[in-house]
């Protein structure tokens, strides 16, 4: 997969439903342009990949989808984050930049570098990020066209224990963080996944949902919310096999689904 167009996927749901689940780290490919400009000989890179990677999320969202009642749309990254990562934003970069991991990362989870600093990132930018961005702003806009409103459901994964990128890790690590945003997560979004996901904590470790820059901040019927699940809930860390808390969760996911397309 060394083409941007097929760089994700977005596999269809049913027409009446506002719902997109997002899911954006799941991957591990790397295309071997990209991995001739990664400085980590393969054993790190593998190690690195599975710290970061967020492991068989793509697969509960599969699950969720074929259990709810209306079938919700899926936008699946099928390249790994550490080609680009499609949710940088541009007033987030620059903090994200302090610790190497802005739109393309030049460190590792554990500060190592990960690129040396003469690879430029706007080629990178231009082929995965940009086509990426206009895909996910479109498929939005169907939904809307479709429906009235979108709700986007970021579908994360995050690990037990705090690892050095972590700008904001020093809070609590719920069995499900729900990251929000001020404009774009309604009460009622928020009440359904709660009631939904059972224990969780509000923005914390990961704060923020993903909303197309096009709508963000301006178009009210674009919902939006993160679902950041700890890993040990589900998998074994670090990149380890899924366990049967896959199953459950998926099943919660589903029920957030169908919650919100009622």
């Amino acid at each position: 997969m060394t083409d941007a167009p097929h760089s994700f996927g977005v596999l269809p749901g049913a027409g009446r439903s506002p719902v997109i689940l997002h899911v954006p780290h799941a991957a591990r490919e790397i295309p071997p342009s990209v991995r001739a400009d990664i400085v980590l000989d393969d054993e790190e890179l593998a190690r690195e990949l599975d710290h970061i990677t967020d492991a068989h999320t793509a697969r509960i969202a599969e699950v969720a989808a074929g259990l709810a009642g209306v079938t919700p749309w899926r936008f699946v990254n099928r390249l790994s984050r550490l080609v680009v990562d499609p949710e940088r934003f541009p007033d987030e970069r620059e903090e994200m930049r302090a610790v190497g991991m802005g739109a393309v990362y030049t460190h590792t989870t554990h500060g190592e570098v990960l690129r040396p600093g003469h690879v430029e990132a706007g080629p990178l930018v231009e082929r995965y990020f940009l086509p990426y961005a206009r895909a996910m702003t479109q498929a939005v806009r169907e939904r809307l066209a479709a429906t009235g409103r979108a709700v986007v459901i970021d579908v994360h994964s995050y690990p037990s224990a705090r690892l050095p990128y972590e700008l904001h890790g020093e809070g609590p690590r719920p069995p499900v963080c729900l990251g929000t945003d001020p404009f774009h997560t309604s009460d009622g979004l928020l009440e359904a996944a709660r009631t939904a996901f059972g224990e969780t904590e509000l923005d914390s470790p990961f704060s923020g949902a993903y909303v197309p820059l096009e709508f963000y901040g301006s178009d009210p019927r674009v919902e939006a919310l993160m679902v950041e699940i700890r890993r040990d809930t589900y998998m074994t860390e670090p990149g380890g096999p899924a366990g049967p808390g896959l199953e459950r969760l998926a099943a919660a996911l589903a029920g957030l689904v169908d919650a919100v397309s009622r």
